[in-house]
């Protein structure tokens, strides 16, 4: 989950003029680096080696 001072300091460094999809890009951006890094820290991720496997699988 994205913190409230994130969502505060996005908003903040968007341009004066903006639109509501580019807020939600950003903040979406945001919230995906957000769930990486907790998953990152928690172990949840995948050697090159285990990632390599998955993209030939899917790509059959």
């Amino acid at each position: 989950m994205i913190s409230r001072e994130k969502v505060i300091e996005a908003v903040k460094n968007m341009p004066q003029e903006f639109s509501i999809d580019d807020l939600m890009d950003k903040l979406l951006l945001l919230n995906k680096i957000e769930i990486g890094l907790y998953q990152s820290k928690n172990g949840e991720t995948f050697t090159t080696e285990e990632a390599k496997k998955m993209i030939e699988e899917w790509s059959k």
